[in-house]
C-alpha cells in the first residue's frame, strides 16, 4: 500500500520553519511561523504560567482522564473571557480542544453532522490551514473578498456584497481580531452590518479567535464577537491560548457554541461530544489547568493581563520601527499602511518573487503570500531585515 504514495508537499508555513532550521546562515531571520518572540528573539514562558504551574504541582492529585468536553472550570473561564456578562446563562457551552486548530476541526465535524451540505465561506486571503481543516471533514469551501486591490485595507463593500449572496444554512468564517494574514479588522460599525447580513441570510457565524489581547486589549478585541451576538442567536467560537498565554506546545484551545436557549445548547453539546469521542476521545489537561488556575486567581489574572499588554505593546512597537527603518533606508514604497494593522501579522505586499529572493539571497524567511510575523522582529534583526527588503525592492 505505501509503495503507491508520493511525497506530500511541505506545509506552506511549517515547511518554511523546517527549511529555516536547516539553513546554515548564522544571520538568518524567521518571520514565517506565528510564534511570539521577545526582544531577544526567544519565545518566553510567561511568569503567570510558571506561578500557575507551581500551584498545580503542589495541589494536583491525579492524572485521570478528563471528561469528553474537558475541565469544567476551564470552560467557564473561557466563556468569561469571551463574553464577560453579555450572554444569558446557559446559552453557551464550551468543549476544551487540542489547540485552536483542534477547535476548528471539531467545529468542522459538528457542522458536517448538523448541516451536511453546508459550504464554509472563508475570507480571501485567510490562514493557509483553514480550507484544509474544513475539507478534511468533507465540507465544501468557498471564499468572499476581504482585502482591497492595493493590499492595504479592507474592501468592505465587496465583502458585504458577497455575504449577501451566501445561501441559508452555510457557514461564514470570521476572524474575531488580528486578521491572519492581513492584520486588517472591521470597525465596530462594520461588525454590526456583518452580523445583520448573516442573520438575514440565516448563515452560521464561525469565529476564529486566536489572538485575543494582541489587537487593542482583551475586552476590546471581543468587540466583533459581541456585536455578532446582537443579531445572531447561534454561533461557533474557536479560541486558542497558544499566543496570549504562550502555551504553544500545550495545545490549549476551546470550541464554544452559542444557541438560542439552554436546551438547544445542551443538545448541540451532546453532538459536539460525539464528534470528539470519535476523534481524540478527550483532551489533555495541563494547559487547560494552567489557564483555569490563572483566570480564577485575581493576582495571577492581573499579572497575566500585564504580560499580554507587554507583548501587544512590543509587537506594535516593532511594526512602527519596521516602517520607520524602511523609510530611513530610502525605500520608495510607502509602508505606513502597516501601522493601523493589528496582531502578530502584517500583509507586506511583497510579491512571491521578492519573497523567494529574500530567502535565497538574505536568509529571510516569510510566507509566500508576503505575510510577515511582526512578533519575530527585534531591534537586533531590524536593520539587516530592512536592508534585505530594500535590496529586493530595487
Amino acid at each position: 500500500m505505501f509503495e503507491n504514495l508520493t511525497m506530500a508537499p511541505p506545509d506552506a508555513i511549517l515547511g518554511l520553519t523546517d527549511a529555516f532550521k536547516k539553513d546554515p546562515n548564522p544571520n538568518k531571520i524567521n518571520l514565517s511561523v506565528g510564534v511570539y518572540q521577545d526582544s531577544t528573539g526567544k519565545t518566553p514562558i510567561l511568569e503567570s504560567v510558571k506561578k500557575a504551574e507551581e500551584k498545580l504541582l503542589a495541589t494536583e492529585s491525579n492524572k485521570s482522564y478528563l471528561g469528553i468536553d474537558g475541565l469544567p472550570e476551564y470552560g467557564q473561564a473561557v466563556q468569561r473571557l469571551l463574553f464577560g456578562d453579555a450572554l444569558e446563562a446557559g446559552r453557551a457551552v464550551t468543549a476544551q480542544t487540542p489547540g485552536g486548530t483542534g477547535a476548528l476541526r471539531v467545529a468542522a465535524e459538528f457542522i458536517k453532522q448538523a448541516q451536511p451540505n453546508a459550504t464554509v465561506w472563508c475570507s480571501k486571503p485567510t490562514w493557509a490551514n483553514h480550507p484544509s481543516v474544513f475539507e478534511a471533514a468533507g465540507l465544501r469551501v468557498n471564499s468572499y473578498p476581504y482585502i482591497d486591490a492595493e493590499g492595504k485595507g479592507l474592501d468592505f463593500d465587496a465583502m458585504i456584497a458577497a455575504l449577501r449572496q451566501v445561501p441559508a444554512g452555510d457557514v461564514v468564517l470570521l476572524h474575531a481580531c488580528c486578521h491572519n494574514p492581513t492584520g486588517i479588522d472591521p470597525t465596530p460599525e462594520q461588525w454590526d452590518e456583518i452580523g445583520r447580513v448573516l442573520a438575514e441570510r440565516k448563515a452560521l457565524p464561525l469565529i476564529d479567535f486566536a489572538y485575543q489581547g494582541f489587537g487593542d486589549g482583551l475586552r476590546e478585541d471581543a468587540t466583533g464577537l459581541l456585536r455578532l451576538l446582537q443579531s445572531n442567536a447561534e454561533l461557533l467560537v474557536c479560541s486558542s491560548f497558544s499566543k496570549n498565554f504562550g502555551l504553544y506546545s500545550e495545545r490549549t484551545g476551546a470550541l464554544t457554541l452559542v444557541a438560542a436557549d439552554p436546551q438547544a445548547a445542551q443538545i448541540a453539546l451532546s453532538n459536539v461530544k460525539r464528534c470528539i469521542r470519535a476523534n481524540y476521545s478527550n483532551p489533555p489537561k495541563h494547559g487547560a489547568a494552567i489557564v483555569a488556575t490563572v483566570l480564577s486567581d485575581e493576582g495571577l489574572t492581573k499579572l497575566w493581563e500585564s504580560e499580554v499588554t507587554a507583548m501587544r505593546d512590543r509587537i506594535n512597537g516593532m511594526r512602527r520601527l519596521f516602517v520607520d527603518t524602511l523609510k530611513a533606508r530610502g525605500v520608495d514604497r510607502d509602508f505606513s499602511f502597516l501601522l493601523p494593522q493589528r496582531g502578530m501579522f502584517s500583509f507586506s505586499g511583497l510579491s512571491p518573487v521578492q519573497v523567494d529572493e529574500l530567502r535565497s539571497k538574505h536568509a529571510v524567511y516569510i510566507v509566500g503570500s508576503g505575510r510577515i510575523n511582526v512578533a519575530g522582529m527585534t531591534e537586533a534583526n531590524m536593520n539587516p531585515l530592512c536592508d534585505a527588503i530594500a535590496d529586493v525592492l530595487k
